[in-house]
């Protein structure tokens, strides 16, 4: 990678990490429910309005939409209401480390449901340490009273086996031509009409209090910021340097959301929650490779030289 794409994945963990104090401050006074269709609707017409300005088609056909508005379930509906009623109940850094399991579980998803991406010994290791990384945090809690805290941890966790599941699903676009720009906006728009009724029936938002400004541009940020402008970023990103060295921002993501948590939030993590990233984190470089190769390369310079 070249420092244009290191610039552009230091910039994605920064925004992608504050979305975790963002979603804290928003869910603070917002209902759930209610932030998570700000969300996707604010995002859909940030990037209509992008598509329009570039002067460039959807490219969503009709045929495409039943699949759409699935994963717009497996990639926001689901895990954001998930990860919005966790952060209740959770700091927003130990949300963001439970996030980082989302390459691990897709290691396990794509070997069930695809046929080209199989477990292998160094992938079994890195699922191995990654969910050794989930049961320090998580376990202790489910040995004694499960509490709000330990149901908003595997709130967590299945929000990022639903975004492994959404990788897998999204492939099929792919085949069909569409771009991942527009797999993006038609899945925000999905999002955004399914969210609407589910809103208006469970919160009934015109009875709630007119949220503070910090929480209304909590959630303006998460929409345009973190959800609209990051993907276009990460999309540029894959173009430029690979769709393997755009995952290295999963890495990357926990630590800012956890500095902004201490520094800002006034968060505490507590020792086993940075024990379970580090398992976290070597099960992602296990699954990766290259720092594994990396280390086999000097042996073998040092062994012929």
């Amino acid at each position: 990678m070249n420092r244009s794409d290191w610039a552009t994945l230091i910039g994605l963990a920064v925004i992608w990490g504050s979305a975790f104090f963002c979603i804290h401050v928003a869910v603070q006074t917002v209902p759930p429910l209610t932030y998570v269709w700000l969300r996707v609707t604010i995002a859909a017409a940030a990037l209509w309005t992008y598509l329009a300005w570039r002067r460039e088609p959807a490219g969503l056909p009709r045929s495409v939409w039943r699949s759409m508005f699935l994963l717009a379930l497996l990639n926001n509906v689901i895990p954001f209401i998930l990860f919005g009623w966790g952060q209740t109940h959770i700091a927003s850094g130990l949300a963001s480390i439970l996030n980082a399991t989302t390459p691990i579980w897709g290691v396990i998803v794509a070997h069930v449901f695809t046929s080209d991406e199989r477990m292998t010994p160094r992938k079994v290791t890195g699922v191995l340490l990654g969910f050794s990384g989930v049961a320090l945090m998580i376990g202790p809690g489910l040995l004694g009273s499960i509490g709000n805290d330990v149901l908003a941890q595997l709130a967590c966790v299945t929000a990022a086996l639903l975004y492994a599941l959404a990788g897998v699903w999204a492939r099929r676009f792919k085949r069909q031509g569409v771009s991942p720009m527009s797999v993006t906006t038609g899945q925000l728009t999905a999002s955004a009409i399914i969210m609407l009724p589910v809103a208006l029936i469970f919160d009934r938002p015109w009875e709630q209090a007119i949220p503070p400004l910090g929480a209304l541009g909590a959630i303006l940020v998460l929409a345009v910021v973190c959800s609209a402008y990051a993907y276009i970023l990460y999309f540029r990103l894959i173009d430029s340097a690979g769709a393997t060295n755009a995952l290295l921002v999963t890495l990357l993501v926990p630590p800012v959301a956890i500095v902004m948590g201490a520094l800002i939030l006034g968060e505490a993590i507590e020792p086993r929650d940075f024990a379970g990233l580090g398992f976290i984190a070597l099960g992602l470089a296990a699954i990766d490779g290259r720092l594994l190769s990396f280390f086999q390369r000097r042996e073998v310079q040092r062994a012929t030289s």
